[in-house]
């Protein structure tokens, strides 16, 4: 299946650490796109703008502050934004800066943590922004090893602030999420090979090799979320997907991806994602870059 998504080619070289490109402009205009690259964006003054991150829309505030992970779908769009000066600054750096053995050491386990979870994009918080904007608007006055020690050093702030949430679901980017625990992983990756079908707590528990009473206690403990709770956002993840990526009708992809019927997948895509199928589809086209 070929996704209508535009694959962005940055301008980083194999000899580059980062790239950064600051602007202040009127309007969004770059259309939903992905690439291999981390991304950190911070946007000032475009209260109203929307953004969209995985399967994830959302209207964003007066500050904002995002980091992507590699090959997570992204954009703004101008939407109910007003503001003749919107401020942004893009930082991106490649997906093997930091070595994986480098980041196994302690010191990093928190900037390690925190790139796991930019798969499914992170938003930072408003105190945390407010605390980094000007280091993060005068990065690009500072060069060579200076300049990688300072984005190394924003990094690990960003990684051990307070309150920041993850935006899009787990199982939007495909990619593989790390429980610490084995018994979980083999959970949602039974759920997520079977997610177009009726799928029973009791089969589940018996993947984890645990009495049912026991695995729901367990996976709420271990993800803060109910088996049902857990099943659904896979679900939607797969269902969020085909809503962009295939021409298949919406209740097509309700019962592909295991929902019995239209409106309990409706009221729980509303709930989740606060708004409907058909509001999110199009909030993707009229936005599509074929490639």
């Amino acid at each position: 299946m070929t996704s209508n998504v535009m694959r962005e080619i940055t301008p980083l070289t194999p000899s580059d650490c980062f790239t950064i490109f600051s602007r202040v402009k009127q309007k969004f205009d770059f259309p939903l796109h992905y690439h291999e690259e981390y991304e950190l964006n911070l946007i000032l003054n475009a209260s109203g703008a929307k953004r969209v991150v995985g399967g994830h829309i959302e209207m964003i505030d007066d500050v904002e502050l995002v980091l992507i992970g590699p090959n997570l779908y992204h954009a703004w769009f101008t939407h109910q934004c007003q503001s003749e000066q919107i401020t942004e600054v893009t930082i991106q750096f490649h997906k093997d800066l930091f070595d994986e053995r480098f980041l196994k050491r302690n010191q990093l386990s928190f900037v390690k943590s925190m790139l796991e979870h930019s798969q499914r994009g992170i938003l930072f918080s408003h105190d945390t922004v407010l605390a980094l904007k000007e280091r993060l608007l005068s990065l690009d006055k500072k060069t060579g090893f200076d300049s990688v020690l300072e984005l190394l050093s924003i990094l690990h702030d960003l990684s051990i602030s307070r309150n920041m949430r993850t935006l899009s679901d787990l199982t939007f980017t495909n990619e593989k999420f790390y429980y610490n625990s084995r018994r979980i992983e083999k959970v949602f990756e039974y759920m997520n090979t079977n997610y177009n079908r009726q799928v029973s707590l009791a089969e589940v528990s018996r993947i984890a090799n645990m009495p049912e009473a026991s695995f729901s206690r367990f996976i709420k403990k271990r993800t803060g979320k109910t088996f049902i709770d857990s099943l659904n956002e896979i679900r939607l993840g797969h269902a969020s997907r085909m809503l962009i990526d295939t021409t298949n009708t919406i209740a097509e992809i309700a019962y592909k991806c295991g929902f019995n019927n239209i409106s309990n997948f409706n009221r729980i895509f509303k709930r989740k994602k606060f708004c409907i199928p058909k509001e999110f589809r199009e909030t993707y086209t009229g936005n599509r870059v074929f490639i």
